[in-house]
């Protein structure tokens, strides 16, 4: 396990770079005491705006998910990761964040 060392800028530019053309609708992700990223099809900014499924879970466990390190069904399933949405999609969404564009 890596340890958090990225700001939110940096953290950004990796989903960003991940999301961008390869996500369907829209994906908020919630880091509490971090950011708050929305993320679709054109990459992710820092927002808070409404999206089709928030997914809740500390920086370190998006950290870990974006670099490969955690598989996004094991989070989910040990609570790591919350869904606020359909599971699938947000499963599906955590694996396109989890593998390089």
């Amino acid at each position: 396990m890596t340890t958090l060392t990225l700001t939110p800028k940096a953290m950004l530019d990796v989903i960003s770079a991940r999301a961008k053309d390869r996500i369907k609708g829209s994906v908020r992700l919630e880091m509490p005491e971090f950011a708050t990223f929305y993320v679709d099809e054109n990459g992710a900014i820092e927002s808070d705006q409404d999206a089709d499924i928030t997914l809740t879970a500390k920086a370190q466990v998006f950290y870990e998910i974006s670099m490969g390190e955690q598989n996004p069904a094991t989070a989910f399933m040990t609570r790591k990761l919350k869904v606020d949405g359909n599971p699938m999609r947000a499963l599906k969404i955590g694996e396109l964040l989890s593998t390089p564009a």
